[in-house]
């Protein structure tokens, strides 16, 4: 009889951590069913219903455990990335003490973390187990991350101050202002958490990487090839693994797909801002004027303005209700042309609509690899984080999107919307960017096949972990 092989997984706060390290662990246990997960799982405050809703669909092979909550309170207030860092601090007690119970009862092989929860890694080899970092990101971040202490170190200005574009191993030239939005100040003390938390990658045995070889195979073999040299972890690309369709959809899910129903094929643009993405009124006010004057189908999930781009990360806004900072009489005036939805939309059902022929996106890797997926090209609009790093390597990388510019007060002018839709939806440039995004799509589907890129390097993985019991 084949003997089960046991792993430990560890997410870090908020639902778009959580999510990427189960939708591994679901593709993990689906091709290889002697591999058990359990999924130790960080909260600040209560769990949010997203978060449960999720975790309801795991296969019996996973389980989940929630840490004891760290309250909101106990914390300063900071940026979420702040916050979730000090979560993760604040909840290595208890998972030491979870892991230790469990290995009593259960010899574990591996233990796979979230970026955020690298600390945890040091459990590892405490527990005698191989340790892995679990990459929601690009191949391309995680190069930099690589390469950035580097930079550290021979870089004496701001990085947006840089003149030249950065070249790192493998791939596409990025400009200083595109890189992290953390590393944007390099006096703060996020900076300086944020490098520490780099150098301390390399602790791993390897890192796996929700990407495709066939996507960023530049920064996938300079990784690998320089780790070889520097000591780097092996890079391994498991992607792309998205959500798939669920049948459950709210209420207001089924008036926008039952909308999205009578509309053309690929005549809609869908416009969102992920799970955690806010724009400032005065952005809204240019966008909503933007999508009046391009003429075309749209779907817009819309938001309550905030100054800070990631002002509902970790929280949300169910008060207030954001259809009334549109500017006056655009509901009536689009009635028909477009369709606002508040707060939430079900993402991954619109995307592979027959008749979205476009995704205005903040460019996070999860919303990046669905439209991929689904081939539907992009225009790339960054809020935060790594954001415009990805942006980059979409317009400029792989050609599947298009950047709209931005004036010298960082906002993007209806004007300009219109003309980045105009030239999306019915220009020369967009025709070749769908193709572009045909051909990607292609591939993405290959990389998951039985005998596909990221299919091989699971067995791989699982095989080298099956040799440990």
């Amino acid at each position: 009889m084949e003997k089960t092989v046991h792993i430990a997984v560890v997410p870090s706060v908020g639902y778009s951590h959580l999510v990427p390290i189960l939708q591994f662990s679901k593709q993990l246990v689906q091709l290889h069913p002697d591999i058990h997960v359990t999924c130790f799982i960080p909260t600040l405050g209560s769990p949010s219903n997203a978060s449960k809703s999720v975790l309801e669909t795991l296969p019996s092979n996973i389980n989940y455990t929630f840490l004891p909550p760290v309250n909101p309170n106990d914390l300063p207030q900071g940026t979420p990335a702040e916050s979730i860092h000090l979560t993760m601090i604040h909840s290595l007690p208890y998972l030491h003490q979870a892991l230790n119970s469990l290995t009593l009862r259960t010899p574990l092989v591996a233990l796979v973390v979230d970026p955020f929860a690298i600390k945890a890694l040091d459990f590892a080899k405490e527990f005698n187990m191989l340790s892995y970092i679990y990459s929601p990101l690009s191949a391309t971040t995680i190069s930099f991350c690589f390469y950035m202490p580097k930079l550290d170190e021979e870089t004496s200005c701001e990085y947006k101050d840089l003149p030249k574009p950065i070249k790192l191993p493998g791939c596409v030239p990025i400009h200083g202002r595109d890189l992290f939005t953390n590393v944007q100040d390099r006096s703060s003390q996020e900076y300086k958490q944020f490098l520490q938390l780099l150098k301390s990658l390399s602790i791993a045995d390897g890192i796996l990487v929700n990407s495709f070889l066939e996507m960023e195979s530049g920064p996938i073999k300079a990784l690998n090839e320089e780790g070889s040299v520097k000591g780097i972890p092996s890079v391994y690309p498991v992607g792309p693994i998205i959500q798939t369709v669920t049948s459950s959809v709210d209420a207001n899910g089924l008036e926008c797909l039952s909308w999205l129903d009578k509309q053309q094929s690929c005549s809609v643009l869908y416009v969102s801002f992920g799970s955690g993405g806010t724009l400032s009124q005065e952005q809204i006010v240019e966008l909503a004027f933007g999508l009046e004057l391009s003429n075309h189908k749209f779907l817009w999930v819309v938001r309550a303005p905030n100054s800070s781009a990631n002002a509902t990360y970790l929280s949300t806004q169910n008060d207030v209700d954001p259809l009334q900072f549109l500017p006056s009489g655009f509901l009536e005036r689009t009635r028909g042309k477009g369709l606002v939805i508040p707060s939430w939309a079900p993402q991954i059902h619109i995307l592979s609509h027959n008749s979205v022929g476009g995704f205005l996106t903040h460019c996070g890797w999860n919303s990046t690899l669905e439209s991929v997926v689904h081939g539907v090209p992009l225009i790339t609009w960054p809020l935060f984080a790594e954001q415009n790093m990805n942006a980059v390597l979409l317009s400029e990388g792989i050609k599947v999107g298009l950047r709209p510019r931005v004036n010298e007060n960082d906002i993007v002018e209806r004007v300009e919307v219109a003309k980045v839709i105009k030239c999306l939806m019915e220009g020369k440039e967009g025709e070749k960017l769908r193709n572009n995004m045909k051909e990607l799509k292609e591939v993405a589907s290959n990389a998951v096949k039985e005998d596909g890129s990221s299919t091989k390097t699971i067995s791989q993985l699982a095989l080298k972990w099956r040799n440990l019991v």
